[in-house]
């Protein structure tokens, strides 16, 4: 049967960042493979591979270790329960779906992640932002919370969650968590942490951080291959966030059954001793990323959000890249240009304004690689 379509187009598709180029993309980073998954990949990469030896549900899979690195996990995380999801979004989505009643309340700082906005949309729920500082730290103040919460209680409004994005995507800044967790359990609400950039990359102590709820991103911050994510529940919770359809007994409701049935489960299981190791060096990754914002503000960046740097990723303001824009007849891609001569990527090309990156898992030598190569582009465009 004849469909006209060119069917080519979707034969041998490649991608060479990882093995030409020293990718500085934070959304990336912490997500690429050891070649323990890589290996692992080619072992189970047939659609439902991981189901050999199912006996109805995901969790329960013994052969490959599924049920132990579960149990392994929220030790790791200091948490009683952990379970596989598509992502961090689904992750918080259970939550709210699970604890909060249609109309409720979410408290949540406004540095959070869209997919916090949509999952609460999508159940049905209100939402009351936490304000940050604003420019240039957009610190997240924890008293801020409390006073939020309290404007809520004094209007008479129904609070079902208390959200925090532990590490932001916008600025790299390190929440006071354990702080606004003990205001939450002060309280008497449900604590959920989006850890999206932080678990996997640091240390997460989630017991210690009074966090009722963890949700971690697999293919961002542990090495894993996308979509994955995690769940991790303190026992207080479990019944409410893991129960079990009438008509299918051994099925959890908000899990629709199974969640991650392929390589993203693999993948965050054969990266899991490669992520346990690296957390213990994030002092080295944050001396890294001091580094790179010390030498490029001498040139004039500047970075945004709390300083000292508590974490890899950087946002900077670059306005001696837009001046060179102005006068380069590549306008705002020659930056980007300039990078890929020297086998760097992961900057958006034409961005001159502002800017992120990160040089998590970098070697010291390719960081200073990174700092001469973009003071040099610098220095001969002006």
């Amino acid at each position: 049967m004849n469909f006209n379509i060119n069917i080519d187009k979707y034969r041998n598709l490649k991608r060479s960042m990882e093995r030409e180029m020293i990718n500085l993309n934070p959304i990336q980073r912490a997500g690429v493979l050891p070649i323990e998954s890589k290996k692992a990949i080619y072992e189970f990469w047939d659609g439902y591979s991981v189901c050999d030896y199912c006996s109805g549900r995901l969790d329960k899979i013994e052969t490959p270790p599924i049920h132990e690195f579960l149990e392994d996990l929220s030790k790791f995380l200091n948490m009683d329960v952990s379970r596989p999801t598509h992502g961090a979004r689904e992750s918080k989505f259970i939550v709210m779906n699970s604890v909060c009643k249609e109309g409720d309340y979410v408290v949540l700082d406004s540095n959070a992640h869209y997919t916090s906005y949509v999952a609460i949309e999508r159940a049905k729920l209100n939402y009351q932002e936490v304000e940050s500082e604003g420019y240039p730290t957009f610190r997240i103040d924890p008293e801020k919370y409390k006073e939020t919460i309290d404007n809520l209680e004094d209007s008479g409004k129904n609070i079902g969650l208390i959200l925090l994005t532990h590490v932001d995507g916008n600025y790299g800044n390190l929440a006071d968590a354990e702080k606004i967790g003990k205001i939450a359990r002060e309280k008497g609400y449900p604590f959920l942490l989006n850890c999206a950039y932080s678990v996997g990359r640091m240390p997460v102590d989630g017991k210690k951080l009074n966090a009722d709820f963890i949700a971690a991103s697999g293919h961002k911050s542990m090495a894993a291959s996308g979509p994955a994510g995690i769940l991790s529940i303190n026992d207080e919770f479990a019944d409410s966030i893991l129960k079990t359809s009438k008509k299918f007994l051994v099925k959890e409701l908000e899990m629709l059954g199974c969640t991650s049935r392929g390589l993203p489960i693999l993948t965050l299981m054969t990266s899991f001793p490669h992520v346990v190791e690296r957390v213990k060096k994030w002092d080295e990754e944050v001396k890294k990323t001091r580094y790179l914002v010390k030498e490029l503000e001498e040139i004039g960046f500047i970075q945004l959000g709390v300083a000292p740097k508590e974490h890899d990723l950087v946002r900077f303001e670059t306005p001696i890249l837009d001046e060179i824009a102005q006068k380069d007849k590549r306008r705002g891609y020659f930056f980007y240009d300039e990078l890929k001569k020297r086998k760097i990527g992961g900057i958006k090309r034409g961005t001159t304004k502002e800017l992120k990156m990160s040089v998590y898992g970098l070697s010291w030598e390719q960081v200073e690689y990174v700092v001469d190569s973009i003071k040099e582009i610098v220095k001969s465009s002006l």
